[in-house]
């Protein structure tokens, strides 16, 4: 396949990953977007559609860092949304224990006793986040001019909302699954953006 259609591939993936996380965090009910995490839809009668969005999503960027290393040659950002990708079917394939009082009748607070699943899901999430920050710092080497400085902005604001996510989470904040949506909204967003911006230079 051309890096265009690897890179669109890519953008579709993320597209589709936001547009899941948002309607249904807005259908489901018991569940409020506003606090809960994009993970915690995974849970429920309807949890298989959230997991299914996470194993496109690391499909999709395994196809997208492709597209990036054909198109910047890059290595370091084509492997760093790689690992990106892994750690997004990591997260669909291992979902999360009930928690933060859903599903309904789950624990309000985190159980007493996680299990092996939901320590590995969990773990993909910082993986994950850390990885795509570190493939903006390797591309901004590789762009020029605007998309220079929004790489940067994407990677410095994409930072600090993974380290708000973190904290909000641990302290049971009320607007957690409103930051970390803001965090997914930023990285996703730049994604879809930069896959345009590559695809219409690329000869």
């Amino acid at each position: 396949m051309t890096a265009e259609v690897v890179l669109l591939v890519g953008m579709a993936a993320a597209v589709v990953f936001v547009t899941v996380l948002l309607i249904e965090g807005a259908l489901r009910p018991g569940y409020d977007p506003i606090y809960h995490t994009g993970s915690e839809l995974e849970l429920g009668e309807r949890g298989w559609i959230q997991r299914a969005s996470f194993l496109q999503l690391g499909v999709g960027m395994w196809a997208f860092a492709a597209g990036v290393h054909g198109t910047t040659c890059s290595v370091a950002a084509g492997l760093l949304l790689a690992v990106f990708g892994l750690g997004s079917i990591v997260a669909g394939v291992f979902a999360p224990d009930p928690v933060r009082g859903y599903p309904f009748g789950a624990p309000s607070g985190p159980p007493a006793k996680l299990t092996r699943q939901h320590k590995i899901h969990h773990l993909a999430g910082p993986i994950m986040f850390l990885a795509i920050f570190g493939a903006c710092l390797a591309l901004v080497g590789r762009l020029q001019g605007p998309w220079q400085a929004y790489t940067l902005v994407t990677a410095v604001v994409g930072l600090a909302l993974t380290a708000g996510t973190a904290l909000a989470y641990q302290r049971d904040g009320a607007r957690t699954g409103l930051v970390q949506r803001g965090l997914i909204v930023v990285y996703l967003g730049w994604i879809v953006l930069l896959g345009i911006h590559l695809a219409t230079r690329s000869p």
